[in-house]
């Protein structure tokens, strides 16, 4: 069965769903009605309205909102970083999670950055201790670059950890058919 999803850039106007949908996502018990919870990992905020206002403001640099039937469901952060397309703050409405929006989300952020940018390159930070998560992308293509960033700790803009093990892993696909 194919999912009917439409897609658009998000707006101001958009800025307390996507704040909502993110923390609902990743964060608390509502995340746990998902597969893609931090909970077990962090508490806190996962973002806040004035940084997904500066992620919209910023230049090359969008939120892509999937609608189902003409109600929001999913959102992205699509941008170029460092001459490749950067995917982030990958969030499904978790009572949906699993239905196949994400898919249908990566693919279509896949290929903005592969038309709107001509970006040969996406690339994404996740958190490597969350091996389901990195199983989806690399079922997508995606590979582990064995690269890694620190995680903020200290910074609560972005959590506050239940552990001290945390990191970013990086994972890249290209997206030029060759």
């Amino acid at each position: 069965m194919t999912i009917s999803l439409t897609f658009r850039d998000a707006n101001h106007a958009d800025i307390p769903w996507l704040v909502d949908l993110v923390t609902r996502a990743y964060r608390g018990d509502a995340s746990r009605k998902g597969w893609t919870t931090e909970a077990d990992l962090l508490d806190g905020q996962r973002i806040d309205a004035e940084r997904m206002q500066a992620i919209l403001d910023a230049p090359q640099s969008m939120v892509l909102v999937a609608a189902l039937d003409g109600q929001p469901m999913a959102c992205a952060q699509v941008a170029m970083e460092d001459g490749a397309g950067y995917f982030g703050m990958f969030s499904v409405e978790p009572e949906a999670q699993g239905g196949g929006i994400g898919k249908r989300v990566l693919a279509e952020a896949e290929r903005i950055v592969r038309t709107r940018w001509q970006a040969p390159l996406m690339r994404m930070t996740v958190i490597d201790v969350r091996d389901s998560l990195i199983a989806f992308y690399e079922r997508r293509g995606y590979v582990r670059t064995g690269r890694h960033a620190p995680f903020p700790y200290g910074d609560e803009r972005y959590g506050i950890p239940k552990r001290d093990d945390l990191r970013f892993e990086i994972l890249e696909k290209g997206l030029i058919d060759g």
